[in-house]
């Protein structure tokens, strides 16, 4: 998929201690959390939420503005103060004493706060935006502060970020590596909203909607019980949780679709024909230089063995792989003992007790790659058994492959870094606490466009789980899809068409949600569109209108409204449009589509502009049951206002047609 995620699970933070001037009595201590430093932006206007860490039962007094609040740190030295909402400006000093210990940030702002979060395309930083170079050299907003949450993955929600963390004044080395969407956004964005613009880039290329969202929300969410208890499991128990997913994940290869019954790989005594010889350097299989695997994304599985003595298995023990592109599920004598999906890291699964036997013991790997190389790494020294003793038993018996059938996806282990259940919400949204936002941005979808049917679902529990977090009605501006993938030559069903819809549903039953077309500005080739710059003055455009309620133009161009039809047309008008309705690059436009129930046959449809309204001549108009626009993953769109501004992709029901 999009940037292929490294995983860590670093589950302690860094702050930085600032330094009491030499004359002073008090130490200074970290006092505050990790979010408020120097720099920082506070959202103005609304109640100010500060926490921190202290002695039990200590006395907290933290002065701000003019204000002072006191706060009793609890029995695990947790403190929070409110105080009173402050109007845009700056900068402010915060001080904190709690005893003997005080810590003091410095140039704090009141301004507009925004989290900016999803996968690869918020995460894409300005120096592989547009005009990368003259972006950076021209970086100097200091009144833009850029703040950063490290990658981390976690099972257990944290409080704490898991690395060093900054608030950065925008200057050509801070923007260089953070999230271009997000910048160019708020740099638009004060061209109206003249305060100061606080961006939290909390983002990871690959990532699933699920990992973002709690697990309470997902719970709440229903159809995900059995892997979130294996995942409430694994934060005490990963042994026991890797066996059970395990079961699972075996239950799902024995009665996928073209399953062969009693094919299980992972034993021991599996059936060995159809297994041949790998490789000794192992690796990218399509680098083997078998024709079969030259471009081949899917699964393969690997097996080799070690012989131990009785005292060896007796022992404690780890394996140890090489790294694995892009997911694995690793078995030990037929039980499952890991599974990560972390390209290009190595994999450390530790044995459970018993598990070894003095003889024979089989590995077995199951390696599932989607796009580019693929693989086990090698060569087979470098994967081994680790005994507690300190001997290293290299796993150097021929390895051999095998070929699996099928493109079914399979389950991935809840705990998966970016793939997974909450992990990245605990690990990167959980830590901001409830600190003040004005919104929040989200581009994601990519990764979950093989079930774009249920994304609006996830969608709307994401929306509201953080809004629990963040605040009742906190704003939400979702960028639909860019357009990736060569123009189809037929109607076709499209997971990425099916998330846009997703996106457009949601946002428009909502009045704080806002969506931002990205339809027209993305690259056939490349799943990275460059033009952040534009997608910024989008975003920017809808924030007026959504979050600070400017009517004077539409928050994104042309929307479909009222559908009416007749035995031989369709007739659809539009709202939200600058000017009149065009068509560019034909007499009329392109890409609408009449279909029947269910969508499974659907046929392109001739369409003419009758002032705001397009209207589609067809036999099937009478008879068909829906109307869609730009359904497709990179379709051709050229229906605009007179600004320019596009109309979405979008699919509509009709209503029988009336008997004349």
């Amino acid at each position: 998929m999009s940037c292929k995620p490294r995983m860590g699970w670093l589950l302690a933070s860094a702050l930085a201690l600032f330094a009491a001037p030499a004359m002073a009595q008090e130490s200074v201590a970290p006092l505050l959390h990790p979010l408020f430093q120097d720099h920082a932006v506070l959202q103005r206007d609304q109640p100010i939420p500060v926490w921190g860490h202290a002695a039990p039962d200590t006395t907290v007094s933290v002065r701000f503005a003019r204000q002072t609040a006191t706060a009793q740190a609890d029995a695990e030295g947790r403190w929070r103060v409110t105080l009173k909402p402050i109007a845009a400006g700056g900068p402010y000093k915060m001080s904190v004493r709690a005893g003997q210990l005080t810590q003091t940030v410095r140039d704090v702002q009141m301004g507009d706060v925004w989290l900016c979060s999803g996968q690869s395309n918020m995460e894409l930083p300005v120096r592989r935006a547009l005009d990368a170079d003259s972006e950076i050299a021209s970086a100097t907003q200091p009144d833009i502060r850029l703040f950063t949450v490290p990658k981390a993955a976690a099972v257990t929600p944290q409080e704490r970020f898991a690395g060093p963390v900054s608030w950065q004044p925008a200057s050509p080395e801070s923007v260089r590596d953070f999230s271009a969407a997000c910048y160019f956004f708020a740099r638009e964005l004060r061209k109206t909203v003249n305060v100061p613009m606080g961006l939290i880039q909390s983002a990871w290329g690959g990532s699933r909607i699920e990992a973002w969202t709690s697990a309470a929300a997902l719970r709440a969410q229903g159809g995900m019980e059995e892997a979130l208890d294996v995942f409430a499991l694994y934060a005490s128990d990963p042994a026991a949780a890797n066996a059970a997913w395990g079961k699972h994940w075996q239950q799902w290869w024995e009665q996928r679709e073209g399953a062969t019954p009693g094919d299980a790989p992972w034993q021991p005594d599996a059936d060995r024909s159809g297994w041949r010889p790998a490789p000794a350097q192992l690796g990218a299989w399509e680098r083997w230089g078998i024709p079969a695997l030259s471009t081949y994304n899917g699964m393969v599985w690997y097996r080799t063995e070690l012989r131990l003595s009785a005292a060896q298995a007796a022992q404690g023990a780890r394996l140890e792989l090489a790294a694995a592109d892009e997911t694995d599920v690793t078995w030990v004598n037929g039980v499952v003992v890991g599974s990560q999906n972390a390209p290009g890291d190595a994999r450390s699964y530790p044995l459970p007790p018993g598990l070894l036997k003095a003889g024979t013991n089989s590995v077995v790997v199951n390696v599932l790659d989607t796009w580019g190389a693929g693989g086990l790494a090698g060569p087979a020294q470098a994967h081994a058994l680790h005994l507690d003793d300190g001997t290293r038993i290299v796993l150097d018996a021929p390895w051999q492959y095998r070929v699996a059938s099928g493109d079914q996806a399979p389950p991935l282990a809840p705990w998966h870094a970016a793939s997974g259940l909450s992990t990245l919400y605990n690990g990167m949204i959980a830590p901001l606490g409830s600190y003040g936002l004005r919104g929040m941005l989200w581009y994601q979808g990519e990764s979950n466009t093989g079930e774009g049917a249920a994304y609006a679902d996830r969608l709307r529990t994401l929306r509201a789980d953080w809004r629990g977090q963040f605040g009742a009605d906190m704003p939400l501006l979702v960028v639909q899809l860019a357009g990736y993938g060569q123009p189809p030559v037929a109607p076709a069903e499209s997971g990425w068409a099916q998330v846009r819809e997703a996106q457009r549903r949601v946002a428009a039953e909502d009045p704080h949600t806002g969506l931002a077309l990205a339809i027209d500005i993305g690259d056939a080739y490349d799943i990275h569109p460059p033009n952040k710059q534009e997608l910024g003055r989008r975003l920017a455009r809808v924030a007026r209108h959504v979050v600070y309620g400017e009517r004077s133009a539409a928050p994104s161009g042309p929307t479909a409204g009222k559908v009416s039809r007749t035995r031989v047309e369709v007739r659809i008008g539009f709202d939200d449009v600058a000017g009149t309705l065009v068509a560019t690059g034909a007499d009329g436009p392109i890409g609408f589509e009449l279909c029947d129930a269910g969508s499974t046959r659907c046929a392109y449809a001739d369409a003419t502009l009758d002032g705001n309204a397009v209207v589609l001549n067809s036999l099937r108009a009478g008879t068909a049951a829906s109307v869609r626009y730009c359904w497709a993953d990179g379709p051709i769109c050229t229906l605009r206002d007179s600004s320019g501004a596009p109309a979405g992709p979008f699919e509509l029901s009709l209503i029988p047609a009336e008997e004349p």
